[in-house]
């Protein structure tokens, strides 16, 4: 629901040429309900914010809006306690009260067992872990590397929020505490 990400998607698509093929919508999955169907969804960096208690809700819409054999590709950060508890270690106030308010990780047991209920077949999962220790440190690196220039559109309380975040994710990852999947339905 990032109305700078929409305007990015929309000038990229019109760039390319490929406005007849692709749409992108600012619009919240809750208010989708019958307005037709789709081809293809993605879901990237949503699960975190649906909550366990929405989880069959959410995949009961994305069932209803894909088309027969329509795909959905779902990729989000989970729990790796099978009880979807939180990390620990004041993790999760930090990142709920600074990064990501109501935020919740659920395991991928949960999240795959609300995609079957719902009616969807996960047809090929992936965890990206590893992949991600490195990638949010690099991210880190490069806010970091270019502190000056974001501290001027975010302020410093922001920069450091985030460059704490960033790296306290990659160390997260690198230490198996957290992890992230790709599902693909």
């Amino acid at each position: 629901l990032s109305r700078n990400q929409y305007e990015y998607a929309q000038e990229q698509i019109r760039q390319r040429g490929i406005a007849d093929r692709c749409e992108v919508r600012l619009q919240d999955y809750r208010d989708l309900r019958n307005q037709g169907t789709f081809d293809k969804i993605s879901g990237i960096g949503v699960i975190e914010h649906v909550g366990r208690e929405n989880m069959r809700f959410y995949f009961d819409t994305i069932a209803g809006l894909l088309k027969d054999g329509g795909l959905m590709l779902n990729h989000g950060i989970s729990s790796v306690d099978p009880e979807s508890r939180a990390v620990g270690r004041g993790v999760g106030d930090f990142i709920g009260k600074y990064v990501f308010p109501n935020g919740e990780l659920a395991h991928i047991s949960l999240v795959l067992r609300e995609m079957q209920a719902a009616g969807l077949e996960p047809t090929d999962m992936e965890s990206l872990r590893r992949h991600y220790a490195r990638t949010t440190a690099m991210w880190a690196e490069r806010l970091e590397a270019n502190g000056s220039h974001a501290r001027a559109l975010a302020g410093e309380k922001r920069l450091r929020i985030w460059l704490v975040y960033l790296a306290g994710s990659a160390f997260a990852f690198a230490q198996g505490w957290i992890n992230i999947y790709q599902v693909l339905c």
